[in-house]
């Protein structure tokens, strides 16, 4: 089963757009980065697929700054 990721630069991205994304009701889990995709600092959060759209839409409105959305099957 794919999980997906969004991973940051630093933590202070990540923990702004949990907030943008609990303010939006979209399901989300903050997660250690997977050690696949370590380039990045050490949070990273999980989201369902099929809120994808949703999210890019949120990071870009809001200009988080992130390294990428990933897929881990």
């Amino acid at each position: 089963m794919a999980k997906h990721y969004i991973l940051f630069p630093n933590y202070s991205q990540g923990l702004k757009l949990e907030v943008l994304l609990k303010q939006n009701n979209i399901k989300y889990v903050i997660s250690p980065t997977p050690r696949k995709l370590s380039t990045s600092c050490g949070i990273s959060i999980m989201y369902n697929k099929k809120d994808e759209e949703v999210i890019k839409d949120i990071i870009d409105k809001n200009s988080v700054e992130i390294k990428g959305l990933f897929t881990i099957e």
